[in-house]
């Protein structure tokens, strides 16, 4: 598997979400649009936090974000059960920009080593396969927030 192909993968789905979310009113990042569970500031957490526990947990190494991002953005949560200040806005900016550089850091080179965690999932058995298995999840939140982002944007 090519290091550059999935890669290239990830940054094209992050520039078209980036695009999305920067277009965006600020006023309406924490919106819960009708007939939506989450937010705009709820997708963009989500997608970082599921890119690192996804990749870095299943490979086996230690995540790197505070287990309390789950709490907030793991698969299940929604703004209305909140507890405390998430993650804000600007942090999680700064997290989704930065991460893909850090996933190439860690995993360029390595994509064809098997999984730690071979019971996954995604039944992902090397580290290239959760690159792709990240990559598509970003993908299909990429769409609901292209579509969150249509409906705000007419409220």
């Amino acid at each position: 598997m090519s290091d550059v192909y999935a890669f290239h993968l990830m940054d094209r789905t992050r520039q078209k979400i980036l695009k999305h979310l920067e277009s965006l009113p600020e006023a309406k990042r924490n919106v819960v649009p009708a007939g939506f569970n989450n937010s705009i500031h709820w997708q963009l957490g989500h997608v970082v936090t599921l890119a690192d526990r996804i990749i870095y947990g299943i490979a086996g190494k230690p995540i790197p974000l505070p287990e309390s991002y789950a709490t907030f953005f793991g698969p299940g949560t929604k703004p209305a059960d909140w507890i405390g200040e998430p993650p804000s806005w600007e942090e999680l900016m700064q997290l989704f920009n930065e991460q893909p550089s850090r996933l190439r850091d860690t995993f360029a080179g390595i994509l064809d080593e098997p999984v730690a965690k071979k019971d996954n999932f995604g039944q992902a058995e090397t580290i290239g396969e959760l690159i792709h298995l990240s990559n598509g999840h970003e993908s299909s939140h990429e769409g609901m927030i292209n579509a969150m982002v249509k409906i705000l944007k007419q409220q």
